[in-house]
C-alpha cells in the first residue's frame, strides 16, 4: 500500500511522465481504433506499426541523431505510405486486402530491420536504444515527450470529435455515405492519417510489435458492452487509459517489468473478462442465457401438453403421471422431472403421489401458450398460404417467442379465430 501511495502521488517525475504519457497514448489511440475496428481493419493498425519502423530509421540517418520530431516525421511518411500502397493495391489489382496487409507489413518491417542493422554497424554512438522502437521502452520518456503525446492526442480527440457523425457513417454503411454525396475517399483518408497519427505516437513507448494492441484491443473489449457507438468510444478510452496506469505501476513496483509489455497485458486482460462476462455479449452470459431458454421452452412444451390432454379428457385439473405426460410426447425422463421441479417452483404445477396438475396459474400459462401456437398457424396459412399440414414445426418454434403486443397484433389481425387450420379449438382467456 505504501508503494501504491507513494505512485499515486505522482512525486517523482519520472513516475508522472510514464504514467500520464502511457495514459495518453492508450487513450487516444483507443479512440481511433475504435473506428479502425468497426470498420473490420483491424490488421490495418499491425500493418502500419510495423510500417514505420523504416521511417524511424530514415530519420535518424538524416538527423546523425535521435531527433524525435524527425524520427516521428519518418514515421508517419512511411506509415501512411503503407496504408496508402495497401488501399492501392486491393482497389487496382485482383489481391484482396488481408494479402495487401501481409505483402505491405512484410516488405516494410524488414527494409526497417535491414535499416536498423546498418545503422547498427555504422558505428555512429548515438544510435543506442534505436532499437527500443520495436518494443518500446515508457522508462525513457521524458517531459518533452509527455508534451508532443499530449498535443497528439488532443489533436487525435478533437478531430474525431469533429468528423464523428462522418467517421460513423463510413464504419457501417460506406454505399449509403457515398449515396447521399459524403466525400467518403477523402474521410478514409483522413481516417487513415489519424491511425497513422495514433500508432506513430505510440511506438516510442509501446514499440511497433505491441501498438496494434493498444490501437484495436480496447474498442474490442468495448464493443462487448454496449451497442451506443459514444458509450463505445468512451469505455475503450476508459479501458487505455487504465491498462497505461495499470502497466505503469507494474513497471514501478518490479523495475525489471517493462511498461509497455504490461499495458498490453493488462489490456488484454480486461479484454478476455468482456469476452466472456460482458452482459448479453459475454460468452459466459450468452451460456446462461440459452439455458435459461431452453429451460423456458422445455417447460413451455410441458404446461401446452397438459393443456391439449386436458382439452381432450374435458378436465384440466386432472393428476397425470410422468408417463402419462411421456406417452403424448417423447420427453427425456431426467430432463421432463427436472421442468416438472422448476414449474413447481415457479406455482404452475402441484405434485401429489408422483403425479402433477395445474394450479390455476398454469393453466392459464398452458391455454396461452396453446393459444399462440394454433394463432401463428393459422396466420401462416391464412397470409403465407402454406399448407396446415405444413406449419406445426414453425409454430413450434415461434411460440415461444410471441411478446404480449404481437400476440395482441396477432388476434386484431386474424379477427380473433377460433378454430385453428386443424379444426382444434383456440382457447381465449
Amino acid at each position: 500500500m505504501g508503494q501504491l501511495w507513494e505512485f499515486l502521488s505522482f512525486a517523482e517525475p519520472n513516475i508522472r511522465y510514464v504514467t500520464f504519457g502511457s495514459i495518453l497514448l492508450c487513450s487516444s489511440a483507443a479512440v481511433v481504433g475504435s473506428f479502425i475496428f468497426l470498420k473490420k481493419k483491424a490488421l490495418v493498425g499491425d500493418a502500419v506499426a510495423h510500417s514505420v519502423l523504416p521511417g524511424v530509421c530514415l530519420g535518424f540517418i538524416l538527423a546523425g541523431n535521435k531527433n524525435p520530431i524527425l524520427l516521428i516525421a519518418g514515421a508517419f511518411v512511411t506509415g501512411w505510405l503503407s496504408l496508402v500502397t495497401i488501399d492501392y493495391i486491393s482497389a487496382r489489382s485482383k489481391i484482396k486486402e488481408d494479402t495487401a496487409i501481409g505483402l505491405i507489413l512484410s516488405v516494410f518491417f524488414g527494409i526497417g530491420i535491414l535499416l536498423l542493422t546498418y545503422i547498427q554497424h555504422s558505428g555512429n554512438a548515438a544510435q543506442s536504444g534505436l532499437d527500443h522502437f520495436l518494443f518500446g521502452k515508457a522508462a525513457a520518456m521524458v517531459s518533452d515527450d509527455v508534451n508532443i503525446f499530449g498535443g497528439m492526442a488532443f489533436v487525435l480527440i478533437i478531430a474525431v470529435a469533429l468528423l464523428f457523425k462522418e467517421f460513423t457513417l463510413i464504419s457501417f454503411d460506406v454505399d449509403f455515405a457515398k449515396t447521399i454525396g459524403f466525400p467518403v475517399k477523402g474521410l478514409e483518408l483522413v481516417l487513415t492519417t489519424l491511425t497513422v497519427f495514433a500508432i506513430v505516437a505510440g511506438i516510442q513507448a509501446i514499440g511497433v510489435v505491441l501498438m496494434a494492441a493498444i490501437l484495436i484491443t480496447p474498442a474490442a473489449a468495448a464493443r462487448f458492452w454496449t451497442n451506443n457507438l459514444r458509450k463505445m468510444i468512451f469505455l475503450a478510452a476508459a479501458f487505455g487509459g487504465f491498462s497505461g496506469l495499470a502497466g505503469a505501476y507494474i513497471s514501478y513496483i518490479a523495475p525489471a517489468m517493462p511498461t509497455g509489455p504490461w499495458i498490453v497485458m493488462v489490456i488484454s486482460v480486461i479484454a478476455f473478462f468482456s469476452f466472456f462476462f460482458a452482459p448479453q455479449k459475454g460468452i459466459v452470459m450468452k451460456l446462461i442465457s440459452r439455458r435459461a431458454m431452453a429451460h423456458q421452452i422445455q417447460e413451455e412444451n410441458v404446461l401446452k401438453l397438459l393443456f391439449q390432454l386436458g382439452q381432450e379428457d374435458k378436465n384440466y385439473f386432472q393428476q397425470r403421471s410422468v408417463g402419462d405426460i411421456q406417452a403424448r410426447r417423447p420427453f427425456n425422463t431426467k430432463l421432463l422431472l427436472s421442468a416438472l421441479e422448476r414449474l413447481k417452483k415457479q406455482g404452475f404445477l402441484e405434485k401429489g403421489d408422483d403425479r402433477w396438475q395445474f394450479t390455476q396459474a398454469g393453466q392459464k400459462k398452458g391455454a396461452r401458450m396453446v393459444k399462440l401456437h394454433r394463432l401463428w398457424e393459422v396466420y401462416l396459412t391464412r397470409y403465407l398460404r402454406i399448407a396446415p399440414d405444413h406449419v406445426h414445426e414453425d409454430a413450434e418454434t415461434i411460440e415461444h417467442i410471441i411478446t404480449p403486443d404481437l400476440e395482441a397484433k396477432l388476434e386484431k389481425l386474424l379477427e380473433y379465430p377460433v378454430k385453428d387450420p386443424h379444426e382444434s379449438d383456440i382457447p381465449y382467456l
